[in-house]
């Protein structure tokens, strides 16, 4: 059954993805539209299509709504710092600090924002090759455009995103790694 000759099907649960996707996308911090979008593409890379297309796409949504949470929790805004309150993230209504005051009002703060700068210097610092250049350039205060970092490195203004892509992907792998692990429970052997 080709999905995009039956218009039958497709304005059957176009009414109908609309509604499910209204009603998860509150919940999971994405457009309604959004959550469309991904549940169509789903539907169209599907190889056979689904026996039964309405429970599929309420599936369907309710599982592309888990995905976008799931995003949701690992992603946190640029600018946008974490203050932790009783060992969880809290962040205002505007997505920033909470209102208590400026993020660096009290000592620990400061010194929480030095160490963590602090680690991500030595990880930027043991990248492989170029990229602990190309991340400097790039974190520079001067705010250099693309093609005077790529001057300065003399390297190509098309190759800085691909590199800086895998100097970033780098630098992730090297951050997770350094991440405490949990400490033991139950007895210790």
């Amino acid at each position: 059954m080709d999905l995009l000759k039956d218009t039958d099907l497709l304005n059957e649960l176009g009414p109908l993805l609309s509604a499910e996707a209204a009603a998860e996308a509150p919940g999971t911090g994405v457009d309604a539209a959004d959550l469309e979008q991904a549940v169509w593409v789903r539907l169209l890379e599907r190889d056979p299509a689904p026996t039964e297309p309405v429970r599929w796409l309420r599936r369907a949504v309710r599982a592309e709504a888990r995905v976008a949470r799931r995003r949701a929790r690992r992603e946190i805004p640029y600018g946008h710092r974490h203050h932790l309150v009783d060992g969880h993230r809290r962040y205002s209504a505007d997505g920033g600090p909470p209102a208590s005051g400026p993020p660096s009002a009290e000592p620990e703060d400061a010194l929480m924002n030095g160490e963590e700068k602090k680690v991500i210097r030595s990880a930027v610092a043991r990248l492989p090759g170029r990229c602990p250049e190309l991340m400097g350039a790039l974190l520079s205060p001067r705010d250099l455009t693309y093609r005077e970092i790529a001057g300065e490195l003399g390297i190509s203004q098309g190759s800085l995103g691909p590199v800086r892509s895998r100097c970033l992907g780098c630098l992730r792998r090297m951050l997770a790694a350094e991440v405490a692990a949990p400490g033991l429970r139950g007895k210790e052997r």
